[in-house]
């Protein structure tokens, strides 16, 4: 009888020690259904993506383009692109609304 209670006694404990996880890291992506629609991504922390793009990439047009072959580029011919840092993100509530072309820069 002492086994038994000491067996279910070490269980408990374990599986209250699992409860105390911390939350993963959850992308949007990965959601389905409801929690998909409220996701909040304030909520939850990501790290930034760099985006490279190729610089002297070929415009082809018709059969060439289509029997075109993929080739892995060297990294000298690929450059980062940069997004944001526009005056705009800086600003809140109705600044941010209310900002639009005729907008000084200054």
């Amino acid at each position: 009888m002492k086994n038994i209670v000491l067996i279910l006694g070490v269980l408990l404990i374990s599986f209250s020690g699992f409860a105390q996880e911390e939350p993963k890291s959850v992308k949007q992506s990965d959601l389905k259904g409801p929690s998909y629609k409220n996701y909040k991504f304030w909520m939850h922390k990501t790290a930034p993506v760099k985006i490279f793009s190729e610089s002297n990439k070929k415009s082809l047009q018709g059969p060439a383009f289509k029997n075109e072959q993929p080739v892995n580029t060297p990294k000298e011919d690929l450059v980062e692109v940069k997004i944001g840092g526009s005056e705009r993100q800086k600003l809140t509530g109705p600044a941010y609304k209310n900002h639009g072309p005729w907008s000084k820069k200054g």
